[in-house]
């Protein structure tokens, strides 16, 4: 599609087709609602900073039909691991977490944005790319975008609702008049995916602590190796030689016999802390680095934008559908901002533990780190963590304690994008439309509601937005979900 054939008029535009751009757009196309999705970029970007894709993503991904190609063409990495050079003082295995993606996926984000446009195609989208939004007005009920191609031509695009997927210095953001309040911390951190001939390390990502620095290592296909160094100020990115100097003074014995053939890429960057004071300004929302940006440590950011896209997109499937009240898209802001101050916090902690200068507190954090490997359920819980199966948005108000927690896909074996009740073992099947999937087993003891990103509903909200279509009788109360 060229910018000469843009339509007039779409029910989304999304603006940025970066990983959470992408996955927004796929899925809005597997639920049949027409958009448009432009980037100023001509390709997918290479050597981006992202390399993981964490389980909770890859559980999203199935659903739209990405995460069994994805998984074939990365690694799969068996967890976190932090160590003293060659001293291991914690690791936190993936390998029995309670997903049906029990590791994690190192990838780049170039092939991961390659995959996701391939899914986008099947479906009968595709990006638009070399183009670039440089207004937004009011347009009742939307907004009038106009765009403008690599050759200057511009177009005036009316959407009902406009995402801004367009990172860190969104213009989407600054049309729509939201601040970007946070900070950056004074640090400088080195990247550099590196061409090696062997490698007789394992397949975890590892934060190696030693008296020069901070030093991650990560696997990636293809013969890459993945190094992030804390630096001083000023460095320029690194070249084949000065990644060669970080591994053998930073790294484990495991890195002595490694030889760097070239690099893939390499650069500096400094970690910014910021979170949009809200996601949603009327029709205008934000998703992912455009709305909330954090250190990259623990493989969170990128992971986090596939799922507030996750979020959002059957929302505005159902408030464009009539299927739910347009009040449904509320609920996107107060649910995934408290999760990007959350990760904030996380992100930080983990960074500040990561670069401690001082030898006496890098002696103490080490001792404390081995210490809680020992501690039973510790590592557990980091990697429960990390693997971002914990999130969930918990609203103590619905008086129901699944309500707003993740429902392990393999016990609501969900359909796609839709709807799943899952009814405990024995119970009759209601007949019920097409696009709601019914399960049944022994893990629940009464019915619940599955929505499309795989958490449980609120009954109460199901009720108010889809209405009594079922009321399928259980121990506890009468189960609603939408038709």
């Amino acid at each position: 599609m060229t910018t000469q054939q843009l339509p007039t008029q779409t029910s989304v535009l999304i603006v940025g087709a970066g990983p959470a751009g992408l996955t927004l757009a796929a899925s809005l196309a597997q639920l049949g609602i027409e958009h448009v999705i432009i980037d100023q970029k001509p390709t997918a970007a290479a050597g981006s900073k992202a390399a993981a894709i964490q389980p909770r993503s890859l559980e999203y991904l199935a659903r739209i039909g990405v995460s069994d190609v994805l998984v074939d063409d990365g690694l799969r990495g068996g967890g976190f691991a932090v160590t003293d050079r060659d001293r291991s003082l914690i690791r936190l295995s993936y390998e029995s977490i309670a997903s049906p993606f029990p590791f994690l996926l190192l990838i780049s984000q170039q092939q991961t944005e390659i995959r996701l446009a391939e899914r986008l195609n099947t479906l009968g989208g595709n990006v638009v790319r070399s183009t670039r939004l440089v207004s937004l007005q009011d347009e009742f009920p939307g907004r009038a975008a106009t765009v403008v191609d690599e050759r200057g031509f511009a177009r005036v695009i009316n959407a009902r609702y406009v995402v801004g997927c367009d990172g860190v210095h969104s213009t989407v953001r600054r049309l729509a008049g939201l601040d970007f309040p946070g900070d950056a911390p004074a640090a400088l951190f080195a990247l550099a995916d590196a061409e090696i001939d062997t490698f007789a390390g394992n397949l975890d990502t590892t934060f190696s602590f030693s008296d020069h620095g901070m030093f991650i290592t990560s696997p990636l296909p293809g013969g890459l190796i993945r190094v992030v160094a804390a630096v001083p100020e000023d460095t320029p990115a690194p070249s084949v030689s000065d990644v060669v100097e970080l591994m053998r003074t930073r790294a484990g014995a495991w890195a002595k016999d490694v030889r760097v053939t070239s690099l893939a890429g390499s650069s500096t960057y400094r970690v910014q802390q910021r979170v949009a004071p809200t996601l949603r300004n009327g029709n205008v929302f934000l998703v992912g680095d455009a709305a909330h940006t954090h250190s990259p440590a623990g493989g969170q950011g990128m992971n986090t934008g596939i799922q507030d896209a996750a979020n959002l997109a059957w929302k505005l499937h159902h408030a464009l559908t009539g299927r739910a009240a347009e009040q449904v898209l509320d609920s996107y802001d107060a649910e995934r901002r408290p999760v990007a101050h959350g990760l904030i916090a996380f992100t930080s902690q983990l960074m500040q533990l990561a670069t401690v200068g001082d030898p006496h507190l890098a002696a103490l954090r080490n001792q404390a780190l081995f210490a809680a490997a020992g501690v039973p359920g510790v590592t557990d819980w980091l990697a429960t963590k990390l693997s971002q199966l914990d999130i969930g948005y918990p609203n103590p108000r619905a008086g129901d304690s699944l309500a707003g927690t993740r429902v392990d896909p393999r016990i609501a074996q969900p359909q796609g994008l839709s709807w799943t009740l899952v009814l405990p073992s024995g119970s009759p099947m209601p007949d019920l439309p097409a696009d709601i999937t019914v399960t049944t087993t022994a893990e629940v003891g009464r019915s619940v509601a599955v929505r499309p990103d795989g958490i449980a509903a609120d009954r109460d909200l199901v009720g108010h937005f889809f209405g009594d279509v079922l009321n399928i009788a259980d121990n506890d109360a009468m189960a609603r979900t939408p038709a």
